[in-house]
């Protein structure tokens, strides 16, 4: 029987220092943060209120991105905001876990969220959310999962996201935290508190292994074509193996030099080797692989989902094109 989650939230360790904080985010404060945006297949509209970003991570390191990203093109990289604070990169470089988006996060003052929650945000899809609050005041606060939480500046702490939750800052002046997505690892388990630990060894966490690196020079291209289930190119879509899905074509190309995978539609995904040649998309975890087989019977693709500890998996035939096809 699977172990749940101990609670909707936990204070990591370690805990950072306050005024070095305070100070790189008074560095920061004179430059324009934008809006924070959701993300779907693409940046969403901004929530309409006071809640800005600035992103110290991002896909593609793009400094103007407020939006956590998701599977695409790219992978996540530093942004130019991240080289002018020192310490910040300091805290970032230590969390035991592949970083993704990094955002400072300024709640305005008078300003309430909408109830909603953050899909597939959690260790069971091989992603946590980590938040460092920098500022706060008494009346700003966090509900999640029906829990008021008020996390003093300095502090470290998990929240599951995936659950319900909204933001409420009644002060006088602005809640900001730095806000930290990062891929599922052990060593990441290790900053949580002990009684945590059953749920990391038995609970519905995806663990995600280090990025490798691409094939040796001496790899041959190959470029497949396949025909998928178009939901499996929708992250947010769970059940996407049904024998009625809708099928997309897709070339699947791969080099030397890294990796690739575009749709009939011209959507492309960046694919980030993690064994043998098995592929998670950029931008995302384990939650989704491809896998290129070249076996008795020809190449095929295995297609994966994961939840957890289960996994769901389809092989679909596929054929090689011509080298300069």
């Amino acid at each position: 029987m699977s172990v749940p989650m101990p609670a909707a939230a936990a204070r990591l360790l370690p805990a950072f220092d306050e005024s070095r904080l305070v100070d790189e985010l008074r560095m920061l404060r004179e430059t324009t943060w934008g809006q924070q945006r959701p993300y779907d297949a693409d940046v969403l509209p901004s929530a309409g209120i006071d809640w800005r970003c600035l992103p110290l991570r991002s896909l593609g390191g793009d400094g103007t991105r407020t939006d956590p990203g998701g599977p695409g093109a790219e992978s996540f990289a530093d942004t130019p905001w991240l080289e002018r604070v020192p310490y910040l990169d300091e805290v970032l470089r230590s969390v035991p876990g592949s970083l993704r988006a990094a955002r400072l996060m300024a709640l305005g003052a008078g300003v309430r969220s909408v109830d909603h929650f953050d899909t597939k945000c959690g260790p069971a899809w091989g992603v946590a959310r980590l938040h460092v609050p920098i500022t706060t005041n008494p009346n700003a606060i966090l509900v999640l999962d029906g829990v008021e939480h008020s996390w003093q500046p300095g502090t470290f702490w998990f929240g599951d996201f995936s659950r319900r939750h909204m933001v409420l800052n009644e002060g006088p002046s602005a809640r900001v935290h730095l806000v930290i997505d990062c891929l599922v690892t052990p060593e990441l388990a290790g900053i949580f508190p002990p009684e945590w630990e059953p749920y990391f060894q038995h609970g519905d966490v995806l663990y995600c292994g280090p990025e490798l690196p691409p094939r040796t020079a001496d790899f041959a291209p190959i470029s497949w074509q396949v025909r998928l289930p178009s939901a499996f190119l929708d992250w947010e879509e769970d059940n996407v193996f049904n024998d009625s899905a809708e099928r997309t074509s897709a070339v699947i190309t791969a080099t030397a030099d890294g990796a690739r995978l575009t749709s009939e539609s011209g959507r492309s995904f960046g694919l980030i080797r993690i064994k043998g040649d098995e592929y998670r998309l950029a931008g995302w975890s384990n939650e989704r692989t491809v896998e290129l087989v070249t076996g008795d019977h020809g190449p095929e693709v295995v297609l994966r989902t994961r939840y957890g500890r289960s996994v769901a998996a389809i092989a679909v035939p596929t054929y090689a094109i011509p080298a300069g096809s």
